[in-house]
């Protein structure tokens, strides 16, 4: 299984970026594809996932914000990211859950200026 994100970079605070990320490889069907991210000197962070059918689960800090959303057909899964943050300054890391094994991309760094 691979994952390649892109869609990273430099924004002012109160702007928006849209991460994309596709999955190939033996990827069965059912599976969970997300975000994490990890700031400088912090631990990695669950930012937002989605099932296969739909169901999402967000961090408290990008509810309202953050938008997650896939295309199955496409094996994709995006992250729409509104109302950015300096605290939201991290690199971002793609991830997918499948039958109990988790896989990630390389990352790609989100910087937020104030």
């Amino acid at each position: 299984v691979q994952l390649q994100a892109s869609g990273g970079g430099l924004v002012q605070a109160g702007g928006s970026l849209r991460l994309s990320c596709a999955a190939s490889g033996n990827i069965f069907r059912l599976n969970v594809m997300g975000w994490y991210r990890q700031a400088p000197g912090k631990q990695r962070e669950l930012v937002a996932t989605m099932t296969t059918g739909g169901t999402t689960d967000y961090a408290d800090a990008v509810k309202d914000r953050f938008t997650i959303s896939r295309d199955n057909a496409k094996r994709t899964v995006y992250l729409q990211m509104n109302s950015l943050r300096p605290e939201d300054t991290a690199v971002y890391y793609c991830t997918i859950t499948v039958v109990g094994s988790q896989y990630w991309g390389q990352g790609t760094l989100v910087t937020v200026s104030s």
